[in-house]
Parts: structure tokens; C-alpha cells; sequence
């Protein structure tokens, strides 16, 4: 059996951008968009595959008549304000 020995091809380095806003992206990412703080209303229940997720009804603060229901991870209760960095969806009810 013969070695045959690789040889390395080094590129060069893409020249670095001098500001930060040449590295972002165009469209708000979930680093850039803003959060929502929500207050939770009532704990719903347990869901889960082990039941490590509550599922919450939550009033968001800056807008008392909108309320959705999301899905935490973690100890939460009553009273509790979330910082939601997503808003726009709703989990499924538990059945």
C-alpha cells in the first residue's frame, strides 16, 4: 500500500465587514425584533410529553383587549409577565 500525501489548499480570508449592519440581515431576525410583554390570566393545564409544559392564557400589556394562549416551559403562575419574542401564533388548546 502507498501513501500519498495531501497537500492543503488554503483560501484566503473574505475581507471583514467595518459595521455591524452589514453583518444583519435585511429582515428582523429574532435577535433584531422586538419583544412583547405579555401577563399571564390563567395557567390552562399540563401538557407535554412528561407534562413538562404549561399551557398559559396571557393579556399582552400594551394591549389589555388581546388575549392568546402559549405554551411555557419552566415554573410559572398566575400574575407572572412573559417576554414573548414571538406573538403572532397561538398554541392548540389542550384536549
Amino acid at each position: 500500500a502507498q501513501l500519498l500525501a495531501a497537500k492543503t489548499i488554503r483560501q484566503p480570508l473574505a475581507p471583514q465587514p467595518h459595521s455591524l449592519a452589514a453583518c444583519l440581515p435585511p429582515h428582523p431576525t429574532m435577535d433584531t425584533a422586538p419583544i412583547k410583554l405579555a401577563k399571564i390570566n390563567r395557567v390552562l393545564g399540563r401538557t407535554g410529553n412528561t407534562g413538562n409544559v404549561t399551557q398559559v392564557r396571557v393579556e399582552f400589556i400594551d394591549d389589555p383587549n388581546r388575549s392568546i394562549i402559549r405554551n411555557v416551559k419552566g415554573p410559572v403562575r398566575e400574575g407572572d409577565i412573559l417576554c414573548l419574542l414571538e406573538w403572532e401564533r397561538e398554541a392548540r388548546r389542550l384536549r
